[in-house]
């Protein structure tokens, strides 16, 4: 069985450009981490093959995305996809890859998303986070995404839901007054961006969209973005709060939700995991660069699984949801 990763990512010149993100004047160490980013050619296959990692799928790092303008954000985006692609035509055994679409301007969206899975053989749609519109925060399951969410289900492929920054007012409110660095990181990857992940993918089960779109297919990261951790009691209130609902949301999520492993390399949270959604529904990833293809592969050979199990996690289980 090949061993597929889905949470691997990259930039290009231009998106760094347009955005601003990843800049000139970061650390030697936030300098290297772009140097990374950037190559889809040569250090990238070598780095997998260090790590025993046979195709990735690649998608943007998308910091700084929803800075840009509506028409800049879907112009940049186009750019980036058709980079992406040329990339996988280049390695067609080794990568794969998922497109970001300008959700400012949701009809392009549509059109580009048509294009990115048609045309250039994209795997699914990768979404980073909220959406700032007008002025205002939006989730997906704002009306205004609905037809991109059609768009994925009619063409066949998953949307992966990703963390980003939090939104500015969200930042002021719980991140600040903190040492820089701490109250920065505590923002993202120390323990923000995981949460409203978590509270994304839930609001989407209450609001509705999983029943109104039964054959949508959502991923999310890092061992569940700790939903599988309070499931049993987020299941207990929230279903008995909205009787819309056709399914519970514990059931709802063991129809339609799948979590990846990416950057979270330790057992307690891969155990809680296997138990609340099951391995069926649970597939390997890295984060990479930010986490090591070589980490992952240590946490693999550590996990006490069967060949049969093994073999789902590490790749059968993404062949099945990517139609690969």
């Amino acid at each position: 069985m090949k061993t597929i990763t889905l949470e691997e990512h990259f930039v290009t010149a231009d998106f760094l450009k347009a955005a601003g993100s990843y800049g000139q004047d970061a650390s030697a160490p936030m300098r290297a981490m772009r140097e990374k980013l950037l190559d889809l050619g040569a250090g990238r296959i070598a780095a997998m093959d260090e790590g025993g990692v046979d195709l990735q799928v690649i998608s943007l790092a998308a910091m700084g995305l929803d800075e840009l303008a509506p028409a800049e954000q879907t112009a940049v985006l186009r750019g980036v996809n058709d980079e992406a692609a040329a990339a996988v035509k280049a390695n067609p055994e080794r990568l794969a890859s998922f497109a970001t679409v300008g959700l400012k301007q949701p009809a392009e969206a549509v059109k580009e998303l048509e294009r990115c899975v048609s045309q250039l053989g994209c795997k699914g749609m990768f979404v980073d986070g909220t959406t700032v519109m007008d002025g205002e925060v939006k989730f997906l399951d704002a009306p205004e995404f609905f037809p991109v969410l059609e768009a994925a289900v009619a063409l066949g492929v998953p949307v992966y839901l990703h963390p980003a920054p939090p939104p500015k007012v969200v930042q002021k409110a719980y991140f600040s007054g903190l040492p820089a660095e701490a109250g920065n990181l505590l923002s993202i990857a120390g323990w923000g961006w995981h949460a409203e992940t978590g509270l994304h993918l839930l609001r989407m089960i209450v609001s509705g969209v999983f029943d109104r779109l039964p054959g949508l297919q959502l991923i999310v990261g890092h061992m569940g973005e700790f939903v599988p951790y309070a499931l049993a009691r987020s299941n207990a209130g929230l279903t008995a709060v909205s009787p819309h609902l056709k399914r519970s949301v514990t059931q709802t999520l063991l129809d339609q939700v799948h979590i990846t492993t990416s950057g979270y390399f330790t057992r307690p949270p891969f155990d809680c995991c296997r138990e609340v959604v099951g391995l069926e529904r649970m597939m390997y990833s890295v984060d990479y660069p930010f986490s090591a293809n070589t980490k992952g592969k240590e946490f693999l050979a550590s996990l006490e699984l069967s060949e049969a199990e093994m073999d789902a996690l590490k790749g059968g289980n993404a062949a099945k949801v990517l139609g690969m």
